[in-house]
């Protein structure tokens, strides 16, 4: 069991980290500005469900196999390059639309929330980052080790949940005015498309 000062340290850091720019932020950064608030938070829900996974994957001591094996790491990050990619032709042929009144559908949050799930999940960086950042907070002395890698786990998706979703609020409110001009949504569309082929190119040359 994690005592109450490891715990708000850690959570305060994590808060830290999800305001950090990377990855996952700039991709909700991309997707609220382009498509609203509600997709936005679609999106972040989709990237903390893939951290429930990698925090599983770390409690059940999987992850350190996938850490040692390049073969492992090469694959999956091709795999996460190739997904950016297709997003980046997919920002770049959008249409343009100035009708600010449509909302998502059932079947788009899905893709969206879908979309955060593969984002995260494709990004063998996080599998390491987990390996290297959670192990510091766990302790024999405050009982078994997997318990508290479940609590760390939980701790670090409630912060990565506030700090992407205030990052998904904020970029929808700027976007939400760019939209209702046709040139702005396609300079945004534009701008997706370069932001999403350039953290591709990072994943790409990446190093363990």
């Amino acid at each position: 069991m994690l005592t109450l000062d490891t715990a708000l340290t850690f959570f305060g850091i994590s808060v830290l980290l999800g305001l950090s720019p990377g990855p996952d932020n700039i991709f909700v950064l991309m997707q609220s500005a382009m498509q609203g608030r509600r997709a936005g938070m679609y999106v972040v829900l989709g990237l903390c469900s893939g951290l429930i996974v990698h925090t599983t994957a770390i409690a059940m001591g999987l992850a350190a196999v996938f850490a040692a094996s390049a073969t492992a790491f090469t694959v999956m990050k091709l795999i996460g390059a190739a997904y950016l990619l297709y997003l980046a032709y997919q920002a770049f042929r959008a249409p343009v639309s100035t009708d600010d009144s449509n909302t998502a559908t059932p079947m788009r949050a899905r893709e969206l929330y879908l979309r955060g799930i593969v984002m995260n999940l494709t990004n063998p960086k996080v599998v390491l980052f987990f390996l290297a950042f959670l192990p510091q907070f766990v302790s024999a002395d405050h009982g078994a080790i997997a318990p508290q890698f479940f609590q760390l786990g939980g701790i670090f998706i409630l912060a990565t949940l506030l700090a992407f979703g205030a990052i998904a609020w904020f970029a929808a409110t700027a976007g939400q005015r760019l939209r209702r001009s046709a040139s702005a949504q396609r300079w945004m569309n534009r701008s997706a498309a370069v932001v999403f082929a350039g953290l591709a190119l990072k994943l790409v040359f990446s190093q363990r």
